[in-house]
């Protein structure tokens, strides 16, 4: 834990110089204020105009998305620890009850600026385009009327109004409920005028967005709005006074008792049931509310001041994800992305022999997921095949993958899988899906008591020509077909023996009580990952030298541990070149003299969620890069299962490395971190404009090079060092260069600047909208960029007790910013709108979309998959 005196002065044994004490709260941030910066940086992904305008609301209910897993994990985690008495400083030297203060502080002003744009410009801007959200008093006469019928036919018998008295206490309300408040007078009292209190609770099951009927664009009303416009009728006998929208966050964490479970399964079933119901730490409630109903509503949630948020707009603006999936406006969204064949797979006619002649990497969501689906159900199907084994931490919610496993298994081969039971939010999904495994005859394995199993691993076993081959895919994101449409993560796949006599050992390991007695390729945490990582910064202090200092990269999605965090400045004090990517937590203070000058840290939030982890090394010029399941945190270094694995291959680790400087040299969705936990964004300064992901998009629509592939386009080091500036490798001609010709000027919006933007065509007019399909992403399907990861929201590193374990809301990452699965727009039954005439403009946009779609998905269907249809 970091001091404020400095005591460890003395000799550092690797590098031979005198160490600093580095263990210092000024050189921390605490991980709860950098979580609230990240959200920022999504928020003004809404805020940017440079993106499409339903590509901007879908940032906007990420924002509130991430903030609900924030309170219901990492706030509620604090205030345990209030609750407790913990006095025990973080690394930043923050109290639990100063880290409150100044979480409410921030968190009040990112809801003030997020409401504030909301109202002012997403609005306006989507009524300009012919989408608006109507209170009731801007009904006309038709639309009262549709209300009137759809309040009577389809809420009127749903609702259950609630009063509170000596009889009838106050409710048990649900978390993360829409609710109404009302304060009623009784008409005709025994003994005076007496006032009561009342609750209307929302029905989730209900669409929150009702389409109405409009001559002109697509209009809809809040389900809140419907039922206070009637709650006269609910409480016949009484005189309303005022009522109020609110919404109630509660504590999320699960406690369940791992040693003492009998059945881990039905111990995890058993708390489920309790997540709904734990304490409040947050009150939402709409702007203009009176002190009274703020106050009986607080006081009774036992809340402070603190903990009420006044919302100068709709409740829940997670809500707005349907209606940024409207059909019929395409222009206001990104040009779907078709995902292209990985490079390395183009010309392979069978997956296995493909893998079988050279490791192959796959970069998602750029290279299509299929080949992973494939890597599986072919395995089911191929009658050499002995043995599966797999981790799956998040599937979706139809996986292709699940289903293969549970065929091959009835099919007599061994299958293997263990179910991580505690993946945060996605307790119940990985229930059921490991009851189903079992069924199927699976060998389910739930996890290892008191570690969470997020190692990303699969193991086919296979009988060729009288011997057994292993092929291995090891990966950094999870085996889920709808997050990998738009998260960045690698995949490897190898049937190297070295590798696959570490997956069988694996797996025993985590089925049985086999240790191995050292790991030939791979590092497995919580056993050894910290130190391998711990002695490959050593060796980089070890090997640097002022003419030919030694570097390192890494990209991680949070960066809070603290004894790598020394560690790295260990290395930057010993003249290494450290530059980080971190998209989401950064406890690290970059830039400090005499501590951290040599380190850089920038985080890209954009379309997709950057989520691979990457770590390099230039160790004296003989390079090694590593990939891995796990980021810089205490709780994946010592309290879960993880992978770290290298990259062996030149050819592939060429091509990490110049996807990696790529990303350095993002210079349009780029932040830079300073010294005092704010973000700048970086600007081109008279550089080439850079837009990373937009870059590795145009690249895949380049045909490739004879004897080569597309990205053998990227940067090398010499590029760097011999140019003045990065340029995308995907601008091959002069009219494409986002190259600035004179030092100063403004920079084009080339290719690589900015994504497709909006188009001017009007909104289709009198558009028939369509009821959306249910989804089983974890979040919305091309916006992942900013939703939290895996829960990284969670865990004290000071107190797993007290704090949830998972959950950095960088990483419900996997999880949350969770579109609802019933559809939030109900459509009137009955419309004589016609479709929509669709704009030139718009034509023109899903024809370059076509187009776009055409290059970039070189062959939709992969040759083997055609061979074997």
């Amino acid at each position: 834990m970091p001091t404020e005196a400095t005591d460890n002065a003395g000799i550092h044994a690797a590098s031979g110089t005198v160490s600093k004490n580095f263990a210092r709260y000024e050189y921390f941030t605490n991980r709860e204020l950098s979580w609230l910066e990240f959200n920022q940086r999504v928020l003004e992904e809404a805020m940017d105009g440079t993106n499409p305008l339903l590509e901007r609301l879908k940032f906007m209910a990420i924002v509130s998305s991430n903030l609900d897993e924030f309170f219901m994990v990492r706030v509620a985690g604090v205030q345990d620890q209030i609750e407790v008495g913990l006095t025990k400083k973080d690394p930043a030297g923050l109290t639990p009850m100063a880290q409150m203060k100044q979480i409410a502080l921030r968190a009040h002003e990112l809801v003030k600026e997020q409401y504030g744009h909301f109202s002012e410009h997403i609005v306006p801007e989507l009524r300009a385009k012919g989408i608006r959200c109507l209170g009731y008093d801007e009904l006309n006469r038709q639309q009262k009327a549709f209300v009137e019928q759809y309040f009577e036919q389809t809420v009127y018998p749903v609702l259950t109004p609630m009063a509170v008295d000596q009889s009838r206490p106050f409710p048990l309300l649900a978390n993360k409920s829409l609710n109404l408040a009302v304060l009623l007078e009784a008409d005709q009292a025994l003994v005076g005028r007496k006032t009561v209190f009342a609750f209307v609770q929302i029905p989730v099951l209900l669409p929150r967005c009702i389409r109405l009927p409009s001559n002109r664009g697509v209009s809809f009303i809040y389900l809140e709005e419907v039922i206070k416009s009637n709650l006269d009728v609910l409480f016949r006998g009484n005189r309303v006074i005022e009522s109020a929208t609110f919404r109630i966050t509660r504590n999320a964490d699960l406690a369940v008792d791992e040693e003492g479970a009998e059945d881990l399964l039905e111990a995890i079933e058993k708390e489920l049931q309790k997540r709904k119901w734990g304490a409040a730490v947050r009150l939402e409630i709409e702007a203009g509310v009176s002190s009274r109903l703020k106050n009986y509503l607080k006081d009774d949630l036992e809340l402070g001041e603190e903990d009420v948020y006044l919302m100068p707009g709709p409740l829940d603006l997670t809500a707005m994800y349907r209606i940024a999936d409207l059909p019929g406006f395409e222009h206001l969204r990104h040009r779907k992305m078709v995902p292209s064949v990985p490079e390395d797979l183009a010309d392979a006619k069978d997956l296995y022999q493909a893998i079988s002649q050279k490791d192959i990497l796959v970069h998602h969501p750029y290279e299509s997921f299929q080949c992973v689906i494939d890597f599986v159900t072919q395995a089911a199907n191929d009658p050499h095949v002995l043995a599966i084994k797999q981790t799956l931490y998040r599937v979706s919610g139809d996986s292709p993958i699940i289903a293969a496993l549970a065929d091959a298994a009835t099919k007599g081969k061994q299958v293997t899988v263990l179910v991580e039971l505690k993946a945060r939010f996605d307790e119940e999904r990985n229930i059921a899906w490991a009851k189903k495994l079992e069924q199927s005859g699976c060998h389910v394995v739930y996890g290892l008591v008191g570690l969470k199993t997020h190692a990303k691993i699969t193991l086919v076993v296979r009988q060729e020509k009288g011997r057994i081959r292993r092929y291995v895919h090891l990966g950094t994101g999870n085996y889920n077909d709808s997050t990998a449409r738009f998260y960045t993560d690698f995949g490897l796949f190898t049937c190297d023996e070295r590798f696959g006599a570490d997956a069988t050992d694996f797996f025993n390991e985590i089925t049985g009580y086999s240790l191995p007695s050292s790991w030939r390729e791979i590092e497995v945490a919580p056993l050894g990952l910290r130190k391998k990582l711990l002695d490959l910064i050593e060796r980089e202090i070890s090997l640097t030298t002022p003419e030919k200092p030694g570097r390192i990269i890494a990209k991680m999605n949070s960066l809070t541990d603290e004894h790598m965090i020394q560690a790295l400045y260990r290395a930057s004090t010993a003249g290494v070149h450290i530059e980080l990517i971190v998209r989401g937590i950064c406890c690290l203070r970059p830039g400090i003299p005499g501590v951290s000058e040599h380190i850089k840290v920038i985080s890209i939030v954009d379309r997709f969620l950057e989520h691979h982890r990457i770590y390099y090394f230039h160790n004296g010029g003989q390079e090694e890069l590593y990939l891995s399941s796990a980021d810089l945190m205490t709780r994946n270094l010592d309290r879960r299962v993880e992978l770290l694995f290298p990259v062996k291959k030149p050819r592939l680790l060429r091509r990490i490395k110049g996807i990696l400087i790529v990303m350095l040299h993002d210079n349009v969705r780029a932040r830079r971190l300073r010294s005092d936990g704010k973000y700048d964004r970086v600007q081109p300064q008279g550089q080439a404009r850079l837009q990373s992901q937009v870059c590795f998009l145009r690249l895949l629509q380049r045909k490739p090079q004879r004897g080569g592939d597309r990205w053998d386009a990227l940067p090398t080091w010499e590029d760097v060092a011999t140019s003045p500036q990065v340029i995308c490798p995907a601008c091959t001609t002069e009219e494409d260069l986002c190259t600035l010709k004179t030092p100063g000027a403004v920079a084009p919006a080339g290719p690589c600047a900015v994504a497709p933007a909006e188009s001017d065509a009007a909104a289709p007019e009198e558009s028939d909208v369509a009821v959306p399909e249910e989804s089983d992403a974890a979040a919305p399907e091309e916006s992942g960029a900013a939703a939290p990861e895996e829960s990284d929201a969670a865990e004290s590193d000071e107190s797993a007790a007290v704090a949830p374990e998972e959950s950095d809301v960088a990483e419900s990452d996997e999880s949350a910013a969770v579109a609802p699965e019933e559809s939030d727009v109900a459509a009137p039954e009955e419309s004589d709108a016609a479709a929509p005439e669709e704009s030139d403009a718009a034509e023109s946009d899903e024809s370059a979309a076509a187009e776009s779609d055409e290059s970039v998905a070189t062959s939709k269907i992969p040759p083997w998959r055609l061979q074997e249809n």
